[in-house]
């Protein structure tokens, strides 16, 4: 099978972003089990200078649909609007985020190869094609949220481990009898 950006973009987001939603199910089952507000994990965060775990879901969903939409756009530039302060609407943006990727289709994302992307966060501009963009940025940023977000859980007492990051591993088709 020759890789291409949509296999090496889409089913990795499929992968993990329904891990993302039950880790969501987790921290929500966790503050209820042990009488926490929602906030003691939204607001949570591994270190003063990181993202909080709310942020970190925003920000796995911008480096997903968002970076698409963004590629295809020709330009990516961040939402800073504070992530949902409950539960439900973290699923929601989750839920709205893996809507978004199953909606591309192969020749879309493929199409895209060779056009120009540019990433503008504040003053900054960084300038890429559509594939270097989501194959060296987006995606390695999208994993680093995901993976502090898992880690913000894990330090704060979720009885969460490396399956409820991996999720559903995209597995061979057992050979026909």
């Amino acid at each position: 099978m020759a890789v291409s950006l949509y296999t090496a973009t889409i089913p990795a987001y499929l992968q993990t972003l329904p891990a993302m939603a039950g880790l969501i199910d987790k921290a929500e089952a966790h503050c209820r089990e042990h009488g926490l507000a929602p906030s003691a994990l939204i607001e949570a965060q591994l270190a003063p200078d990181m993202w909080n775990f709310g942020t970190q879901i925003g920000v796995v969903r911008a480096h997903s649909a968002g970076a698409l939409e963004g590629a295809r756009a020709g330009l990516f530039s961040p939402s800073f609007a504070p992530p949902p302060a409950d539960f439900a609407g973290l699923r929601a943006i989750i839920a709205d985020a893996i809507a978004r990727v199953k909606a591309v289709t192969p020749d879309e994302i493929n199409a895209l190869e060779g056009r120009d992307a540019v990433f503008r966060f504040g003053e900054r501009q960084m300038d890429f094609t559509a594939e270097d963009f989501l194959l060296s940025f987006s995606l390695p940023n999208f994993y680093f949220h995901a993976s502090a977000a898992y880690a913000i859980l894990r330090s704060k007492g979720l009885a969460v481990g490396k399956r409820d990051f991996l999720g559903t591993p995209r597995l061979k088709a057992p050979a026909a009898a």
